[in-house]
């Protein structure tokens, strides 16, 4: 059966008859919720979503002072609203393509369809400055939620590397956080790497963040040691795939899709993150859903499977001397 889509009476009918942003914010949770429309690619709740499209339609901050909430749109300003709802409802454009716009670590970050929506809990990890792996940009050690190990000689990373960098939100956020770090920001993708270029130069970090077209490590110097390696690659196994709401096919498959069991890069990625880690370096990647995937083919493996104040799960680290111990058992798995 055919999904209902918003008629254009309906539009017309709120366009008659709504008058402030208030009024509109409404409206737009009203006809989300009534359509069906899926969240999850950066927002949480119908609310959000569509407080996201009036202000930013509006050119308003979306956390603007409540009184301004009783102002009254002018005919364009609705049109344009209505215009964007009806695209997000009957086309199912994620609300950040329509805007060109996602929030990560409190920042905004240009976004189209060459790239994944931003939306990854690593974002609290580096707020947190990886604690108590690494201390943080003062030299200091911030305080452990996150259930990273603990390092006898942690310090400031010196550099760090951003695998599968995608619009390259995590490098940028990285740069913030560790400001007298050089960040490395991979793709494999060139059109992602456009994307990441944009906003590593609207934030002003194209002196600290160097971004590479590689797969995974292929075009990463070896002589190329990192503190921190973090990752965010695709992991959607193939039923997942399969069964993604009509929001998420608007993202690239090369962002998402990771082979049987969504395991296909990470795999990889562990095979060698041992060449390219210093010492006493850290990994972290995600792999979200594939979590069960990952348990059941390394048990042996001890993880640090982390834990999140603001939400989210699936993210796990490994020292560099368990990716030196387990080397040959990562490298067996890619085969098997």
């Amino acid at each position: 059966m055919d999904r209902p889509t918003i008629s254009p009476e309906h539009l017309q009918e709120a366009a008659e008859t709504l008058t402030t942003i208030r009024d509109y914010i409404r409206f737009g949770v009203t006809a989300m919720r009534q359509y069906d429309a899926h969240l999850g690619q950066g927002t949480e709740d119908y609310f959000a979503e569509s407080s996201a499209l009036v202000l930013q339609t509006l050119s308003l901050d979306w956390n603007a002072d409540s009184e301004i909430l009783d102002a009254k749109l002018l005919p364009s300003e609705k049109a344009e609203f209505l215009s964007l709802l009806e695209r997000r409802i009957n086309e199912r454009i994620p609300t950040s393509y329509l805007l060109n716009l996602a929030y990560f670590f409190n920042k905004p970050f240009y976004v189209d369809e060459r790239v994944l929506i931003p939306r990854s809990p690593i974002a609290e990890l580096i707020e947190q400055r990886f604690a108590p792996y690494c201390l943080d940009e003062n030299g200091e050690m911030r305080e452990a939620l996150n259930n990273l190990p603990e390092n006898p000689q942690a310090k400031t990373p010196v550099r760090i590397l951003d695998m599968c960098t995608g619009s390259g939100c995590i490098a940028v956020a990285l740069a913030y956080a560790f400001p007298n770090a050089e960040v490395d920001a991979t793709d494999i993708s060139k059109e992602a790497l456009e994307v990441a270029s944009i906003n590593v130069e609207h934030h002003n970090m194209q002196y600290q963040v160097a971004l590479l077209e590689s797969d995974l490590f292929a075009k990463i110097p070896a002589e190329n040691q990192y503190d921190l390696i973090v990752s965010n690659p695709p992991y959607v196994d193939a039923e997942d795939m399969a069964d993604l709401p009509e929001e998420f096919l608007h993202e690239p498959e090369l962002a998402l899709a990771a082979g049987q069991d969504g395991l296909d890069l990470v795999r990889k990625m562990l095979a060698q993150a041992a060449d390219y880690l210093t010492e006493d370096g850290l990994i972290v990647i995600e792999v979200g859903n594939s979590e069960w995937a990952m348990r059941q083919n390394f048990n042996t493996i001890d993880f640090y499977w982390l834990q999140f104040q603001k939400g989210g799960s699936g993210i796990f680290a490994l020292t560099a001397e368990q990716c030196r111990k387990y080397r040959d058992l990562f490298i067996q798995s890619i085969n098997a």
